[in-house]
């Protein structure tokens, strides 16, 4: 299957915070919170929710179609991302906006706090994802958090193309409100949340669990550290547990790790279960990773970690993708 990622492009500014942020923020004071943290590392990485699916799909061999929009600083990530099999042929260039800015702080928890910038990432509401359908094979999209207005056109057209799509707001869902929520997730073929973004969509749009049951197809809810939940068309739930990591280096682009795991697993043919295995792998091999596109898959390493994991039964399914 041909899948294109809709999404944000970006350049990551990761920050590494010696503490816990918890101790420095007062619930009583949090309505004029006014605090600084004094950080002791800086990383600069290419990054954004596309930029990372993509690179990862393109890892796994699949060629999948970048849609979204840059600076004219991109030289550079486009070079990187067609070198490990991603087509940047359709990413449109800014004439005078710079690439997307992630800027962001990690304490010694994982938690963190982090800005973004959109920069070119707002011309993406430009691109036609049915003028691409008239040159590109579009099997699946899956749009994901980027420009509200390029989210809000992309799943649009892909109901009135009938092309499959994949909902991914995550981050976005904070500043959307409640139809422009239900206007993403209304016949995906998957809906992707964490549980914090899944109680989120609940709430801004005040429909029940089985209400969105009925808008869409495969409902895939991250857990962190417990796993994964997966709702099937029919109600079935399957959970996988996360495959345990080596050490927490990172733990930004983890989720759109295990999306694009998952993604390249399901549209080539794996179960539901083998398919969150698959990504449970990728996600932690990010995990270890200080940035989102420095990790390295090495096949026989995976497959070890799939057998401790899973069994050698489930390694010996995934043996063929990676």
């Amino acid at each position: 299957m041909s899948i294109a990622v809709s999404a944000s492009i970006a350049t990551d500014h990761l920050m590494r915070f010696p503490g816990r942020f918890s101790d420095a923020l007062l619930a009583d004071q949090l309505d004029h919170v006014s605090v600084s943290f004094l950080v002791d590392d800086l990383q600069i990485r290419k990054g954004g929710v596309a930029g990372n699916i993509a690179y990862a799909m393109g890892v796994l061999n699949r060629t999948p179609l970048l849609v979204g929009a840059v600076g004219a600083d991109f030289a550079e990530y486009r070079a990187w991302l067609e070198k490990h099999g991603v087509d940047c042929s359709t990413v449109k260039i800014s004439d005078s906006a710079h690439t997307a800015r992630f800027v962001c702080t990690t304490d010694d928890d994982m938690a963190q706090i982090a800005s973004f910038y959109p920069g070119a990432m707002s011309e993406a509401r430009d691109i036609s994802i049915g003028e691409l359908a008239e040159n590109h094979t579009l099997d699946l999209v899956l749009v994901g958090a980027n420009d509200p207005e390029a989210m809000l056109r992309h799943t649009a057209e892909c109901r009135e193309l009938g092309i499959p799509f994949a909902a991914d707001p995550s981050q976005q869902l904070a500043r959307l409100d409640g139809d422009q929520s239900v206007q993403l997730i209304d016949g995906a073929a998957y809906l992707f949340t964490n549980k914090y973004e899944w109680a989120l969509l609940l709430q801004k749009t005040g429909l029940s669990e089985e209400e969105i049951a009925r808008k869409v197809g495969i409902r895939v809810t991250t857990l962190g550290k417990d796993g994964v939940q997966i709702v099937d068309r029919d109600g079935t739930e399957v959970t996988v547990d996360v495959v345990p990591e080596v050490n927490k280096v990172e733990p930004t682009g983890v989720g759109d790790a295990f999306r694009a795991g998952f993604l390249t697993g399901h549209t080539a043919g794996l179960s539901l279960e083998r398919s969150a295995q698959l990504g449970s792998l990728i996600a932690v091999l990010v995990l270890e990773t200080m940035g989102t596109q420095e990790w390295t898959l090495n096949k026989d390493d995976a497959l070890e970690r799939l057998v401790a994991a899973y069994g050698p039964e489930a390694a010996a399914d995934i043996k063929p993708l990676l």
